[in-house]
């Protein structure tokens, strides 16, 4: 049986393209930092892991694709989609 995945695909190798990744992650509510270890990362509403082992793989594999693409625009990418989910949007 084909499982779904939870994580959207990032087709878009670019600045624009992390922008829709991270904010399509923050609907999915599966945001998470960048350097923070997928598999780290637990739910503040009942303690379990957010991810699976084999979410949290390619997780660390599309993040580390990110930042080989892009270097730090990674984190440019992703703090006004942060700064949104905190409700605190970029004037």
């Amino acid at each position: 049986m084909n499982q779904i995945s939870r994580i959207p695909e990032w087709t878009d190798r670019d600045f624009d393209g992390m922008l829709v990744w991270f904010s399509e992650m923050s609907v999915r509510g599966l945001l998470f930092h960048p350097d923070d270890d997928p598999s780290e990362i637990f739910s503040i509403a009942d303690g379990a892991r957010l991810f699976s082992d084999a979410e949290a793989v390619k997780l660390r594999s599309m993040v580390a694709e990110m930042f080989e693409l892009n270097g730090d625009e990674v984190y440019e990418a992703g703090l006004p989609i942060f700064r949104a989910s905190f409700g605190k949007f970029d004037a």
